[in-house]
């Protein structure tokens, strides 16, 4: 039995995503594409020409985009939400871009051992109901030598660090109040520094690199 903290199991909110909710967050996340050109390019200056390259939970698909307009990556997205897959599908055909959008779960990889050169999961780990599993899926199916990158936001980040990252989204006023509240709720979901050290401590991974950022974490994992 693999318990990790003192909570109890957490049902996987990613579900509940779809249909009007899914195209709401869709419409306010696209309309700020800056923060998903940067990661991308980060992403890419760690990889190699036809590297595959796995996006766990992407919603409507920007950052898998932005990455393959680089270089001839092979690049797929597994999201819980079919919304989301539907969504990020038509987003990359309207790009000219080819990513495979699938629809799956964290903690079921539908991915050979041992096949991926990358992993990247933002913004959505915290909505996993089995975290430890996606940690040892991603194990599984990179290459040895290889990483994952997981980036959340983090329990303790304080109001204002919130209010901050939404005034860079250029939203309305009623979405950025809406977004605020989103945010504050799903903090509530987020783990801390320490949460997180346990769950790696008990994968295949042990330890990661874990940066702390005022809204959240960035952790470096590598197999």
């Amino acid at each position: 039995m693999n318990v990790i903290t003192a909570r109890k199991a957490k049902p996987y909110k990613g579900i509940a995503m779809e249909g009007i909710l899914a195209k709401w967050y869709a419409k306010n996340t696209g309309k700020n594409l800056t923060e998903f050109s940067s990661l991308a390019k980060r992403i890419a200056a760690q990889l190699q020409p036809g590297d595959a390259v796995l996006e766990i939970a992407p919603g409507p698909g920007y950052l898998a985009i932005e990455l393959a307009r680089f270089q001839s990556y092979r690049i797929a997205g597994i999201d819980i939400s079919y919304s989301f897959v539907s969504i990020a599908r038509e987003n990359a055909a309207c790009a000219g871009v080819q990513v495979d959008f699938r629809q799956g779960d964290a903690a079921a990889l539908p991915f050979e051992t041992g096949s991926l050169d990358f992993i990247v999961c933002r913004a959505a780990f915290k909505n996993f109901s089995d975290p430890v599993g996606a940690l040892r899926e991603m194990h599984r199916v990179l290459r040895s030598g290889k990483k994952a990158m997981i980036i959340d936001l983090r329990s303790d980040a304080s109001d204002q660090s919130i209010a901050d990252e939404v005034a860079k989204m250029h939203l309305g006023q009623v979405g950025m109040f809406l977004t605020r509240t989103v945010l504050g709720a799903l903090r509530k979901r987020a783990y801390s520094k320490e949460e997180f050290q346990r769950m790696i401590k008990a994968t295949p991974f042990r330890h990661g690199d874990i940066v702390e950022q005022p809204l959240g974490f960035e952790i470096g994992l590598v197999k």
